[in-house]
């Protein structure tokens, strides 16, 4: 989770444009747009997307195993094994 204000207003940026994007997505299916345009539509929501999780991801990492970030709460002694076998998992459920 983006903790910092910039983080947070990078997310929401980031928010903001796949909402964007889905409403025009609708649009162009209701106003019968040509599927070629649809689907360069439809990568660029998904390539939203993918950055977002990216961003959000990094963040995850960065909490997991950095340095300590203000206003971040604090973390209990980690075991990084088993909090790379979590990722992983989430990972993978995402990959699909």
């Amino acid at each position: 989770m983006p903790y910092s204000a910039e983080d947070k207003k990078s997310a929401v940026t980031r928010l903001r444009r796949i909402k964007g994007q889905a409403e025009a997505l609708e649009r162009a299916v209701l106003d019968g747009v040509d599927c070629k345009a649809l689907l360069q539509q439809i990568a660029a929501l998904r390539g939203a997307a993918n950055g977002l999780m990216a961003e959000v991801l990094e963040s995850h990492l960065r909490e997991l195993f950095g340095a300590p970030i203000e206003g971040r709460p604090p973390t209990a002694a980690l075991d990084p094994d088993a909090e790379i076998d979590t990722l992983m998992k989430t990972l993978r459920s995402y990959l699909k």
